[in-house]
């Protein structure tokens, strides 16, 4: 069996757009995974400057690492927060194949 050599992928080294950065958290909001909106989250922040982020939104920066991490648990009011200091927005639709009520 042949070796299989892999390098280090930091996503947030290839967002370099806002509208990159849109695509990339809607797609986590589509999966509905909290983990994963969170980790997406912390990516677009790294890219943004986590420091700059944390001091936008008021928060500490080690604390914010540690509340978008896809193990992390943030309050909703840190995730609204987070989000309009990244410049984004959060957007609802009707589910795919939801019947109307």
């Amino acid at each position: 069996m042949a070796n299989i050599q892999t390098c280090p992928w930091d996503a947030a080294e290839h967002l370099e757009t806002d509208e990159d950065m849109a695509a990339y958290l809607e797609a986590a909001l589509e999966e509905g995974d909290p983990g994963l909106i969170f980790a997406v989250l912390g990516d677009i922040a790294r890219a943004k400057g986590m420091t700059k982020i944390a001091r936008n939104a008021g928060l500490g920066r080690e604390s914010l690492y540690k509340a978008l991490s896809s193990d992390g648990n943030p309050r909703f009011a840190t995730v609204l927060k987070v989000v309009q200091t990244l410049g984004l927005q959060l957007h609802a639709a009707p589910a795919r194949g939801s019947a109307n009520r």
